[in-house]
């Protein structure tokens, strides 16, 4: 039996599979469904560019909101002085 997370990961998959092939087709040989093969060509690479570029600009956001809302670490002197007062503390 496939769990919950497998059968995503398979329709993932094949929506995937089935999008690649259909771009390549629609690049390769747009005249099979009888597209305009010019106009076809340009419209599949800008979308393509166009979901490429926002995926990445999605990247920085995220890695921009990881950045704004984690808190900042403790400076290493701190930790340092934490540490040393440990070792000099005996322990009971």
């Amino acid at each position: 039996m496939v769990g919950k997370d497998q059968g995503i990961g398979g329709a993932i998959l094949a929506v995937c599979v089935i999008v690649a092939v259909g771009f390549i087709v629609l690049v390769v040989d747009p005249g099979l469904f009888n597209f305009n093969a010019t106009s076809v060509r340009l419209d599949a690479v800008l979308v393509l560019v166009s979901a490429a570029f926002i995926a990445i600009l999605a990247i920085g956001a995220w890695i921009g909101y990881t950045m704004a809302t984690t808190p900042s670490p403790k400076p290493i002197e701190e930790i340092a002085s934490e540490t040393e007062e440990k070792k000099e503390t005996p322990m009971s």
